[in-house]
């Protein structure tokens, strides 16, 4: 049985007030602002970048933070549709009563849930995805502008997440895109801290970790699965971003039934 510490993965404050500990910049999160009985305000926090912090000012509101794994774990268009719905717009204005009481039901069931002692990883996640499917219905009905840089975001992050397998280097998704790869690292380095070649390594590395807890693949089968020439590099590059080697990582995060 594979064993997962949802814990340091899925978290929920209410009332936040700003300033305490949240994830590390490879989550993502969601303020759900309780304005007034016909409106909601839900505020996204992209991965590596962080909520403005005058959303707080209204302690009447929700904070759920979530790793990017638990997107990851699901299909791939599924993580696309989630990482389309954080890149659109850092606030959505929701003032449907139908939908405002959907989400209330769900947020009421997802907080029942982290609570309780015998909390369930599997349940957790499960509402988490019903949460954020309903976001993005209920995004998907209203007209949400884009500027162009936005849309090429989502576009190298669809791109990356269909070859990340075969095509590590960035000028290919530059090249895919139609701009130049000093263009590309810019608009990335704008909108999510980070360059292509960061967002790339930064997918192995998740890819690398499920792959090591969730099957029985080799070092020397990843290290090749991930485009590396050797599993010394792989090796090197995997302790670099994380402070421990693939065997350890595996050991320690697995224990068979």
């Amino acid at each position: 049985m594979y064993l997962t510490s949802w814990e340091n993965k899925f978290q929920i404050i209410e009332n936040f007030q700003g300033g305490e500990e949240q994830f590390a910049g490879n989550s993502m999160g969601i303020y759900i602002e309780y304005v007034n009985t016909q409106e909601l305000h839900i505020h996204y926090k992209p991965l590596n970048e962080n909520f403005n912090g005058n959303i707080f000012l209204n302690k009447l509101g929700i904070l759920l933070n979530f790793e990017r794994d638990l997107i990851d774990e699901d299909d791939i268009e599924y993580a696309l549709d989630v990482m389309s719905l954080f890149n659109r717009s850092p606030r959505f204005i929701l003032s449907d009563s139908k939908e405002i009481e959907h989400l209330k039901s769900i947020l009421y069931h997802l907080k029942s849930e982290f609570h309780r002692e015998d909390s369930s990883y599997i349940m957790l996640k499960t509402l988490l995805k019903v949460l954020l499917l309903r976001l993005i219905r209920c995004q998907n009905d209203h007209f949400i502008e884009q500027d162009l840089n936005q849309k090429r975001v989502f576009q190298f992050l669809e791109l990356m997440e269909a070859h990340f397998l075969n095509e590590p280097n960035s000028l290919f998704y530059a090249e895919k895109l139609g701009i130049s790869e000093k263009r590309l690292n810019q608009i990335l380095k704008a909108k999510l801290k980070l360059t292509a070649k960061q967002i790339i390594q930064q997918r192995q590395i998740t890819e690398a970790k499920r792959e090591l807890v969730k099957s029985e693949i080799t070092t020397k089968e990843l290290a090749y699965m991930l485009g590396f020439n050797s599993i010394s590099s792989f090796s090197r590059f995997f302790r670099k971003n994380t402070g421990v080697s693939p065997s350890e990582f595996k050991k320690t995060n697995t224990v068979e039934a």
